[in-house]
């Protein structure tokens, strides 16, 4: 029986769309701060690996208007979310170009860069890695020698004497007997290269180091509490000491989760205690230091049954995490888990390995390294539909996991319209149905992709909500998940309300303030809908609840009786009775005795999923439950390709997701639609490019391309399939960072459709395809 929704599921526009379209959003940078205010500029290194034998900060600490210069001999403390290889400031070597080795605190920010050229450092240069094969090599130099001594969660498998900061195994069925029995095996291998996140406000943080021994901090974050806890536990400071505000984030996409450089700021403020101290990372080290997106080399193997059916599946990947594993040894571990794509397979065997490298750090990129694996195992499926002469789509359904079926680490499938959403994109794009460009030198292909992703977030991930009345019957909403243009203030409210019975003109989400908002892990992992959702849902029915004790103590009219609607409460059985919320959720109901019932009503709620399990067998990845749900999807492109040049347009874009129940839909369209640009980025422009020395060649947005309005197809098409989640508010489940991950293999898999050029290695340029077009090395049978 469908519920009668009266806001979930209808369109809305988001409450944040007039500071967001008129530009009067205040982000950190904007934020007046005082005369007080003292600027901190960072010492970058030149060498990606190198021992540091000596800093001397004697000059810079003369010039005048500096107020303190710190290093790894004022800050040595290590600190990570998962592994803690990171430190504030390196006491022993640099692992990285730009890693910063020391800090200036000044008047201005022009002081504090002067100063920075003051300091001179003594390096020993040691020898370079740069891909994640080198780093697995025998006898490879070791980035982390120490590693064996890190402190490191308990579910992850690092690889002491080794430049593997974890290692996940997934071991299911018989993985040789199913090679055996396939009468089609299928291989490739592919490689994706670092991208950057590139959003418009780079990192910045201010912070302020009171004389009572409380920090407070302005951060552009998706994760408050986690940095506060993170600060704690690398400053030695109680939770209760430690205080981050975070306002209007300008663009997030996983670079901002977790914690970087916001720990040097707060080291800067306790250097010099009753100032605010604000650092903000210029374009430049935004690319080097804020984190970048993993690089991936991956190995592909699927055996096949004649009828198309998959009977064994080996992945192996070696990810490049940069200098640090701290927060990418989750996208491996995550990724490890997930790495079969959307198909039921009984024999599987995967290896997921974080590898140490001497680029720049890497963390959570949208997708969480969903879109790099799925490039690979995209690219074969294709491949192996022309072999054994399938239609590649009919290939994708005929392996489409169904609920029950058991996934990679053997937990059934949950409910899931993946068929669904292959037929519709199928439809939508006119799969099957020749298209021919006006220009003889032009030729039109399709390319297609399934797609699925899980929260990666750990066991105990949990969110909690508090909702309060005011006088006119409005109510505040403090949560503390971020609004990283998804829509998730919106959603929020819209969840409240559809409880509460409220026009959404009467609902307000407030920003977070770890010092006032209840607690969320982090706003990551296309999760906080489903997750924040459930503890708003939970918060509203609580508010709820005592609302209609409260009526019901006063008049006398059991609360079967009674509902939420036009912001008040109505009764089933007397039509004329209705009291707004404004006559009673502050001050109480007045009895005909003068006495009053109720009080201020406020609601708390809070929700874990208590059913997942990390701790898995290391040989196996089985015997726990790690992931929550997967949300399944598809995408096709229609590409137009100048056999000459290479030159590549997109002209037409479907994708399908189930995302549940779309709590506002025009609002997941939307998350769609961009997506699927983000997506296009990657697959054919978007890559940071190195020198032999680990110099970045493009760091700045004059080299570093990404697409412009010119770039995105006229023709998108944006689908939504609603399977509800059973745990989730109203049935949801996320569905951000999965629109972008069909894009790289959906235009790869076009051109090996229209040319017969397969491309292994994104971007997907026009260079490439001229270059490889009559390559022998790069043809595919047509």
């Amino acid at each position: 029986m469908k519920e009668n929704l009266k806001v979930v599921g209808h369109n809305a526009v988001r409450l944040d769309i007039l500071e967001k379209v008129t530009g009067t959003s205040e982000y950190t940078d904007d934020i007046p701060f005082g005369p007080n205010l003292l600027h901190m500029a960072v010492l970058g290194s030149p060498y990606a690996h190198a021992e540091i034998i000596s800093i001397d900060t004697t000059e810079a600490k003369k010039l005048p208007g500096v107020k303190a210069v710190i290093t790894g001999e004022d800050y040595p403390e290590k600190f990570g979310l998962y592994l803690k290889d990171k430190s504030i400031f390196p006491v022993d070597r640099v692992r990285q170009v730009g890693e910063q080795v020391a800090g200036v605190i000044a008047v201005s920010y022009e002081i504090a860069k002067a100063a920075v050229k003051l300091i001179k450092v003594e390096y020993k240069e040691l020898p370079v890695i740069l891909d994640p094969y080198d780093s697995v090599k025998e006898g490879a130099v070791l980035i982390h020698p120490d590693l064996g001594n890190y402190e490191i969660e308990p579910w992850l498998e690092a690889q002491p004497g080794t430049n593997i900061g974890h290692l996940r195994r997934i071991r299911k069925g018989d993985i040789e007997k199913g090679f055996a029995e396939a009468e089609y095996i299928v291989e490739g291998e592919y490689h994706i290269p670092h991208v950057a996140h590139t959003c418009i406000e780079t990192h910045i943080s201010v912070s302020k180091f009171s004389l009572d021994g409380r920090l407070t901090m302005w951060n552009s974050t998706q994760s408050p509490h986690t940095q506060r806890h993170i600060m704690a536990q690398s400053l030695g400071m109680a939770h209760k000491d430690i205080r981050v505000i975070a306002p209007p984030i300008g663009g997030g996409f996983g670079g901002k989760a977790g914690i970087s450089m916001e720990v040097m700021a707060a080291a800067g403020a306790k250097s010099c205690p009753g100032h605010p101290v604000k650092l903000r990372w210029t374009r430049e080290e935004e690319f080097y230091n804020s984190s970048q997106r993993t690089g991936l080399r991956n190995k592909v193997k699927i055996g096949f049954r004649k009828n198309g059916k998959i009977i064994a599946f080996k992945h192996e990947m070696f990810w490049d995490v940069g200098a640090s594993a701290e927060y990418g040894s989750n996208v491996v571990n995550a990724t490890g888990f997930s790495a079969t794509g959307p198909y039921y397979i009984p024999n599987v065997y995967i290896d997921s390995h974080a590898c140490y490298t001497n680029n720049p750090t890497c963390s959570a990129y949208r997708g969480f390294g969903y879109s790099e694996f799925s490039f690979g195992i995209e690219s074969t499926m294709d491949k192996a539909a022309r072999i054994m002469g399938i239609d590649a789509v009919e290939l994708r359904r005929i392996n489409a996991i169904k609920e029950g079926e058991g996934v990679a680490y053997d937990v059934p499938m949950n409910p899931n319209g993946l068929v669904e959403c292959i037929d519709k994109v199928a439809e939508e794009i006119g799969w099957g149905i020749e298209e021919k460009s006006d220009d003889s030198n032009k030729i039109i292909a399709k390319g297609f992709a399934s797609v699925w992703k899980a929260p990666a977030m750990p066991a105990n991930e949990s969110s909690s909500a508090f909702i309060k009345f005011s006088e006119d019957g409005s109510i505040n909403i403090l949560v503390s998940g971020m609004d990283l243009g998804q829509g998730f203030i919106t959603a929020m409210a819209k969840i409240a309300a559809e409880v509460l019975g409220l026009t959404l003109d009467k609902v307000r989400v407030e920003l977070p303030d770890t010092d006032r908002n209840p607690y969320e892990w982090q706003t990551v992992a296309s999760h906080v809908t489903w997750s924040c959702g459930n503890a708003v849902k939970r918060a509203a029915i609580d508010a709820k609840s005592k609302i209609l004790d409260t009526v019901q103590r006063a008049h006398f009219i059991d609360k079967s009786q009674l509902y939420l609607e036009d912001n008040g409460v109505k009764c089933t059985t007397q039509d004329s009775f209705f009291i707004p919320f404004s006559d009673f959720v502050i001050n109480g109901i007045q009895t005909e005795h003068n006495t009053w019932v109720g009080g201020p009503i406020l609601g708390s709620g809070m929700f874990m999923p208590e059913y997942t399990n990390a701790m898995v067998d290391p040989d196996t990845g089985l015997g726990g439950n790690p992931m929550v749900h997967y949300t399944v999807g598809a995408g096709a492109v229609t590409v137009e390709i100048d056999k000459e040049t290479g030159r590549m347009k997109v002209l037409k874009m479907a994708e399908a997701f189930d995302l549940g129940k779309a709590i506002n839909p025009d609002l997941s369209k939307d998350q769609i639609v961009g997506g699927f640009v983000q997506g296009l980025g990657t697959a054919l422009w978007e890559e940071c490019i190195f020198d032999e020395k680990g110099r970045m060649l493009n760091d700045g947005f004059t080299d570093y391309k990404i697409p412009t309005i010119v770039d995105v197809p006229r023709d998108m098409n944006p689908i939504l399939v609603e399977v509800p989640q059973p745990d989730g508010p109203y049935g949801a489940r996320g569905h951000s960072e999965h629109t972008m991950i069909p894009v790289m293999p959906a235009v790869a898999n076009a051109v090996a459709n229209g040319l017969g050029v397969r491309i292994s290695d994104v971007p997907v340029t026009s260079e490439k395809v001229a270059m490889r077009m009559n390559d022998p090395k790069y043809r595919e049978e047509m």
